[in-house]
């Protein structure tokens, strides 16, 4: 640890390299080095490093008004609701800082619809396998023992079934009568690019309006394009009662959304919640700026063609490795997953100045910028691919 570090705290695993600038789908590090970024900051930077016109637009707004607080009104935050509600289907939005509070609000919401139709201890139902947050309560919905590990006591008000298996869920609404709501990922992204049963949405869905259940979406690493559709419940057929949103939002200006609608508009009243920095000038022009990119170059679509093709790309040059068990995804959410642990390949690809992701211990992650070129896409699987063979090879 250098002298540097030592006075953080070490929370962070890091990489040995430090980034100094960017542009589009590349990093350079402080010796001038530049890496192809496969990562995106984690489904953050999906216009890419340095896009120049967010760039403009956060100097801009910066030269002009930073904050003001939610004690005043905020046309930017009005105009930025009123796009994402459009674009979603759904009605309110609230606006915080990061996934982990976008959450929390979906949760606090949940708890009050609860209270409002008389249960006493509002139960959450939340899937194994699923990453919501770190917050005490975003940390006790999380389906990772490993992370919550010695944070107990955690908080109450959560029952857990299995991912993708709707018989689960059928069981709890059979035996419990405190359910109030459901919280899922469309496609779980810390847990290894799980993606559910074609017909899992739809029915889960379905059990929330037979049960009067809030169905609550929470789309931080799939929404703003990742998927292939602005957001990925817009494959199945179905809208949420409440969704969450973050990361690629601001493309690295940290602002978290939680967009309520049906019987979970309304719910929160004046009082009920609150953030200081939630919805400021700053951020919500930032975010307008990147829908505003988004739409006009067409990158839902763009990370479609391109996710599929990657996908197709992955599945031919790893058929033959016998350590590879599957490689899956939607859009620009891939994963491959191997049949061992495997995060010495981050390591291994930072060295080819490529940057990736391991979870779920066996999963390379890849959440490349939406921007991606063809040509830079045929580099990432010229350089990721041979490093796979060979890790499967050795190890």
């Amino acid at each position: 640890m250098s002298g540097q570090d030592a006075a953080l705290m070490a929370t962070y695993a890091r990489q040995p390299v430090a980034f100094d600038r960017g542009a589009g789908v590349w990093l350079w590090d402080t010796h001038g080095e530049r890496y192809l970024d496969a990562l995106s900051g984690i489904a953050v930077c999906g216009l890419g490093h340095a896009h120049p016109e967010v760039a403009r637009a956060i100097a801009e707004q910066a030269a002009t008004l930073v904050h003001t607080s939610n004690l005043y009104q905020v046309p930017l935050q009005a105009r930025l609701a009123e796009r994402l509600t459009a674009l979603s289907g759904m009605q309110q939005a609230f606006f915080c800082n990061s996934g982990a509070e976008a959450n929390e609000a979906a949760i606090k919401i949940a708890r009050k619809y609860g209270h409002a139709r008389g249960v006493a201890v509002p139960t959450v139902v939340v899937a194994d396998g699923s990453f919501h947050g770190r917050t005490l309560a975003t940390l006790s919905a999380t389906g990772s023992r490993k992370v919550q590990a010695g944070f107990e006591p955690l908080v109450q008000g959560f029952t857990r079934v299995p991912y993708d298996d709707l018989d689960a869920l059928r069981r709890v609404a059979e035996h419990q009568r405190d359910v109030v709501a459901v919280l899922l990922e469309p496609v779980q992204g810390e847990g290894g690019i799980r993606l559910p049963s074609a017909d899992y949405l739809a029915g889960v869905r379905a059990l929330c309006d037979q049960h009067d259940w809030l169905l609550m979406l929470d789309e931080i690493q799939t929404g703003m394009a990742r998927s292939g559709r602005w957001f990925a419940f817009q494959h199945t057929g179905i809208r949420p009662d409440v969704m969450t949103l973050a990361k690629g939002l601001g493309n690295g200006v940290p602002i978290g959304a939680c967009l309520a609608g049906g019987k979970a508009a309304d719910v929160l009243q004046a009082g009920n919640h609150g953030s200081t920095f939630g919805g400021n000038p700053l951020a919500c022009r930032a975010a307008l700026t990147t829908l505003d990119i988004i739409e006009r170059d067409g990158l839902a679509q763009r990370a479609a063609q391109l996710g599929a093709y990657l996908l197709q790309a992955l599945r031919e040059r790893l058929a033959a490795c016998p350590g590879v068990v599957e490689v899956r995804g939607l859009g620009l959410l891939i994963g491959i997953e191997l049949d061992r642990p495997c995060a010495a390949l981050v390591r291994q690809a930072l060295e080819k100045h490529l940057l990736i992701n391991v979870t779920a211990e066996r999963v390379v992650r890849l959440l490349p910028p939406l921007v991606m070129s063809d040509d830079e896409a045929e580099l990432l699987l010229d350089t990721l691919c041979p490093l796979i063979v060979e890790f499967c090879a050795e190890n």
